[in-house]
C-alpha cells in the first residue's frame, strides 16, 4: 500500500472474510489506510459504494468473499492478493482475481495444503513458507472412528458430556433432505428433540444475521450443541468447545477433516473428535480416516493426500487424480526435480534472455508449454 498498490484479502465465507476485514481496519486504524468489505450479500447501495473505491483507488484494502473475482469488480492497481484458506478455492478462482491486477505478488495461505499445491511446490512454482509450530494453548485431540450403527451410543455419550458442561460440535455433509437423517437439518431437529433448548443449526443458506446468532449462542453457552455443514470448517473460534463429531466422514476430504478437526482442542479442556462413517468402508476411505485418527499433523496429512488422491494436472485445472507423465514418479523423484528446480533457476539467473543455445532450447518447450496449458484452460 505505501508503494501505491491495492491489496485483495479473500477467504471463502462471510463470516471469516467479516473477521479479516475488522481484524486489518483495527490494526491499521493508525496508518491512515482506507480498508473495505465485500460480499455479495451485501446492499446494491453499500456495494456500489465499494466498488467505486476499488475502481478509483481509494479504497487500499479489501478483505471479500468470492465477489471479489466477479466481472464487475475492477482495480485501479492492484499489488498483492492474499488468499486465505485457500484449499477451499478453484484453481479459476485463484486466477480470476490475481488477473485483475497486472501480475500482483500472491500469497496464498492454508492450515492444509492440497495435493496440488504440493504438486506445485514440488515443480518450484511457488515459494514455500512453513510455520510448523502450533500455536500456544493448542492441545491435541483425541480422534476415533466409529460406524454409523453406533449412532445411539454416541448421542448418550454425548448428552453425558453436555450434562459435565461441555459443548460440541456436529458437523453434517448437506443441509437438508427430509430422507437422510445425516442432514443438518434433520440432524438438528433430532438432536433439539433428545436436548431441548440446547441446540443451535448453522448452514450457509441462512441469512448472515441467523447465522451470527446462532454462533453468538453457542460462543455465549445459551446452547451447548451447534449443528452445522463445513460452514463452520473456518473462521469460527470457541475455546470452550470439546468435541467435534464428523457424521458421514467419509465424504469429506482430509483438509476438510483436519480443519474441522481443528475447531477443538483450542481451550485449557482435552477435547476429542469422532468421526462417525457408513460402512462398509472402502480400503481406500479406511486409509483415508486412519491417517486422521494417527495424526494431527497438518503437513503430514497433507502428504498423506498427496499419496491418496494424487496432485492434479500440472497444466489444467483438475486438482486432485494422478496426472499423465510417462517419465517421473513426484514421488519417488522429489530429489531429482529440486535439482532440476535449481538448475532452471541457475540458467535464468545466467541468461535471463534465454539467449545462448540451452536458452533458446527452454523457450521452445516453454512455448510448446504455453499452448498446452491454453489447451487444457478450453477443455
Amino acid at each position: 500500500v505505501q508503494a501505491g498498490h491495492q491489496v485483495a484479502i479473500m477467504a471463502p465465507t462471510e463470516v471469516l472474510a467479516r473477521q479479516l476485514f475488522a481484524t486489518f481496519e483495527s490494526f491499521l486504524a493508525d496508518w491512515g489506510i482506507s480498508c473495505a468489505f465485500l460480499s455479495g450479500r451485501m446492499p446494491a447501495g453499500e456495494k456500489s459504494i465499494v466498488l467505486e473505491g476499488l475502481a478509483n483507488g481509494k479504497t487500499e484494502i479489501v478483505a471479500g468473499t468470492h465477489a471479489l473475482f466477479q466481472d464487475a469488480v475492477t482495480f485501479d492497481d492492484l499489488g498483492l492478493v492474499i488468499i486465505d484458506e485457500q484449499h477451499r478455492f478453484g484453481v479459476s478462482d485463484r486466477a480470476k482475481l490475481s488477473s485483475k491486477g497486472r501480475s500482483p505478488h500472491l500469497l496464498v495461505m492454508s492450515a492444509t495444503p492440497i495435493p496440488r499445491t504440493l504438486a506445485m511446490s514440488i515443480n518450484g512454482d511457488l515459494d514455500v513458507s512453513i510455520l510448523d509450530e502450533k500455536p500456544a494453548g493448542r492441545r491435541p485431540v483425541a480422534t476415533s472412528i466409529v460406524a454409523e450403527d453406533r449412532l445411539m451410543d454416541v448421542i448418550g455419550a454425548l448428552g453425558g458430556a453436555i450434562d459435565r458442561g461441555e459443548k460440541a460440535f456436529w458437523v453434517c455433509p448437506r443441509v437438508d433432505a427430509e430422507d437422510d437423517d445425516a442432514s443438518a437439518v434433520v440432524r438438528h431437529a433430532a438432536l433439539n428433540k433428545r436436548f431441548p433448548n440446547q441446540v443451535v443449526l448453522v448452514h450457509g443458506r441462512m441469512s448472515s444475521a441467523d447465522k451470527e446468532s446462532a454462533l453468538a449462542a453457542f460462543r455465549d453457552t445459551r446452547a451447548r450443541i451447534l449443528v452445522a455443514t463445513t460452514v463452520i470448517e473456518v473462521g469460527v473460534d470457541v475455546p470452550d468447545a470439546t468435541i467435534m463429531i464428523i457424521e458421514r466422514a467419509e465424504k469429506f476430504g482430509l483438509a476438510q477433516l483436519h480443519q474441522l478437526r481443528g475447531r477443538v482442542g483450542r481451550g485449557e479442556k482435552p477435547s476429542s473428535c469422532l468421526l462417525i462413517y457408513t460402512p462398509p468402508l472402502t480400503a481406500n476411505g479406511r486409509k483415508r480416516l486412519d491417517v486422521l485418527r494417527k495424526s494431527d499433523d497438518g503437513f503430514e496429512i497433507a502428504e498423506a493426500d498427496f499419496k491418496l488422491r494424487g496432485p492434479g494436472d500440472i497444466l489444467g485445472f483438475r486438482q486432485s487424480g494422478l496426472p499423465d507423465l510417462r517419465f517421473i514418479d513426484l514421488h519417488r523423484d522429489t530429489d531429482l526435480l529440486e535439482t532440476a528446480r535449481q538448475d532452471a533457476r541457475l540458467l535464468i539467473t545466467k541468461d535471463p534472455d534465454l539467449a545462448s543455445e540451452r536458452g533458446q532450447a527452454v523457450r521452445v518447450l516453454r512455448d510448446l508449454l504455453g499452448q498446452a496449458a491454453l489447451v487444457a484452460s478450453r477443455g
